[in-house]
This record gives C-alpha cells, sequence and structure tokens, in this order.
C-alpha cells in the first residue's frame, strides 16, 4: 500500500502544476485578474479557437484525472492507516 500511497501523491503533485499552468493558458476574458498580468493587451497570438477548445479538453482530462486521484488517496488514507 505504500507504494500506492506515493504514487497518488506523486500524481497528485504533478496533476496540480499542469492545472495551474493549463489555468493559466487559458485567454482571458477580462475584467479580472488576467488584465493585470497582460491578459488585457489585445493579442491575438494563441487566440485560435481550435487552441482554445484543445486548450479546454487538456484542462477538463488533467482535471478529472486530478479529482480521481484525491478521492482515491482520501479512500486509501480511510481504509488503510
Amino acid at each position: 500500500m505504500t507504494a500506492l500511497k506515493i504514487t497518488l501523491i506523486v500524481l497528485i503533485v504533478i496533476t496540480s502544476i499542469l492545472l495551474t499552468l493549463t489555468v493559466l493558458m487559458h485567454k482571458g476574458r477580462g475584467g479580472g485578474l488576467s488584465d493585470m498580468f497582460g491578459g488585457g493587451i489585445s493579442s491575438t497570438a494563441g487566440s485560435s479557437g481550435v487552441a482554445e477548445r484543445n486548450l479546454n479538453r487538456i484542462t477538463l482530462g488533467v482535471l478529472l484525472i486530478w479529482a480521481v486521484s484525491i478521492v482515491g488517496y482520501g479512500l486509501l488514507q480511510k481504509w488503510v492507516f
């Protein structure tokens, strides 16, 4: 069980970093924190509709893996002390 716990912790850390990066890569919608960090500048680099949809899919996939890992680790902690 120790190897499974270590694997889940590593997976949670990696997916947490990836999730943060993919969320930050999204195009800003304006009026929020994205404007503070240069999102308000009207640059069209990487603002393709296909690229944004693919980024959405990647973000949702990473989110799903992250959530399943956290629930699995919580269940493992509950059952095995």
